[in-house]
């Protein structure tokens, strides 16, 4: 994915060396990555792991159209789809500690309006939010086994309780 891996940050480096061999010098504040002996990228060095410095002159334009996205974006994008839709891409988004980490999620998310339609994601959307799991992998697994295309009435979420005196069951509260 254009990145190399530091001391357990990843750095860019031009997305046309993806496949090639690089080497990277770095001190306590620079890192730099080379390519057949000519330096290729610079960043100031991270200490943060797992995390990913990335210029955006690396990328290559599809991925910098994403990076042009905002949050509100994806949110718009996905209320198109339905309440649902939107309200899973705003959970994935808040869910982690910088919006634009949720960004993949919900592009695998509403790229699977392609795969199964729009009435589908929308309706399984509503189904992973009221079993409280708005994830893309509930999402998707709900639409894989069809799920989604049993009416929410027809159905009440199974619940799985031992044959016991004190277990009162769903019946008890209507």
């Amino acid at each position: 994915d254009y990145h190399v891996e530091v001391d357990r940050h990843y750095y860019s480096v031009p997305h046309a060396l993806v496949g090639h061999g690089v080497w990277a010098r770095f001190t306590a504040r620079t890192v730099e990555v080379f390519f057949r002996s000519e330096r290729v990228a610079t960043h100031v060095r991270s200490y943060q792991r797992g995390a990913h410095t990335t210029l955006p002159e690396h990328m290559p334009k599809s991925h910098r159209a994403h990076a042009e996205w905002s949050p509100q974006r994806l949110i718009q994008w996905g209320e198109s789809i339905g309440v649902n839709a939107g309200a899973v891409v705003e959970h994935l988004l808040r869910s982690k500690p910088h919006p634009e980490q949720g960004y993949r999620a919900c592009l695998g998310l509403l790229a699977l309006a392609r795969e199964y339609g729009e009435g589908r994601l929308e309706a399984a959307s509503a189904l992973a939010l009221r079993l409280g799991s708005p994830t893309r992998k509930s999402v998707k697994s709900i639409l894989a086994s069809g799920r989604d295309l049993r009416s929410a009435t027809s159905e009440p979420l199974a619940l799985d309780l031992p044959a016991h005196d004190n277990v009162r069951g769903p019946g008890y509260y209507h």
